[in-house]
């Protein structure tokens, strides 16, 4: 039986879920991560992991399919009684999504369903759903935006959930609290993954555009997010509670 707090992160398999699960696991906590697709690079994470001295499970979630939810909570009962040797977990970590760019005059309703269903009604309803199996005391870290406080063309739709997200943060952390669980949102900058098409990374002008409005004078790296995420999830960041952290190295201020 493990003795070490559990963390259960969403999108954990690339990019900044892969940062944030092992930053958690060198602050020893054990880990279930998901993936939609990418089972390989999933099961590459939870190598990692264990090299850490720290257990991990990968299971697969399509976090945009509520119906899927029920199925899925299954899965996690049945690895943590079967890997950990408990009936709960500690920590939850909404971080699985997506990127879309798409001028508000131009941005479809097919567009705007998927990333309501992925950023906001998928983390609503995988949250409510979690409820029975997250341990009193625990905590919850929502993913948001720096996009949720500047506003930059092309990111209507996704920045309009991540502020929904962040309103939802303090709902649950006043009609959490009874139980101990703390929620909180972290609201990264722009970072060189693969999100959004890799473009912070790749495209050299928009990467330069990043750092000369950061005060800190470059983009983020995963490095960056992953540890404010753990970080949460140490006694040392128990009375933060229904707060907004954003990391973003001080980006349009």
């Amino acid at each position: 039986m493990s003795t070490s707090k559990i963390a259960l992160v969403t999108g954990g398999s690339r990019g900044l879920g892969r940062n944030m699960a092992l930053s958690l696991a060198r602050k020893g906590i054990d880990v279930i991560l998901t993936y939609h697709r990418q089972q390989a690079d999933a099961d590459a994470v939870v190598a990692e992991i264990v090299a850490l001295g720290q257990q991990a499970v990968a299971l697969q979630l399509d976090a945009a399919n509520v119906a899927s939810f029920p199925a899925f909570y299954g899965q996690v009962a049945a690895a943590l009684k079967s890997t950990y040797g408990t009936g709960q977990f500690d920590f939850l970590v909404n971080n699985a999504g997506t990127g879309l760019h798409a001028a508000f005059a131009d941005t479809t309703e097919a567009q705007f369903d998927e990333v309501l269903n992925i950023h906001l009604k998928g983390p609503f309803f995988l949250t409510q759903q979690a409820l029975p199996l997250l341990a009193d005391g625990g905590r919850i870290i929502n993913i948001s935006s720096g996009l949720a406080r500047f506003a930059l063309p092309g990111s209507s739709a996704y920045a309009a959930m991540k502020g929904a997200m962040e309103v939802l943060t303090r709902y649950q952390a006043k009609e959490l609290g009874a139980r101990g669980i703390a929620v909180n949102t972290v609201a990264p900058g722009a970072i060189e993954t693969d999100f959004g098409g890799g473009a912070v990374r790749d495209n050299a002008p928009l990467n330069a555009f990043v750092a000369s409005q950061t005060a800190l004078g470059r983009t983020g790296q995963p490095d960056d997010i992953g540890g404010v995420v753990a970080f949460l999830c140490t006694e040392e960041g128990r009375w933060v509670n229904a707060q907004r952290l954003e990391a973003s190295g001080g980006m349009f201020i």
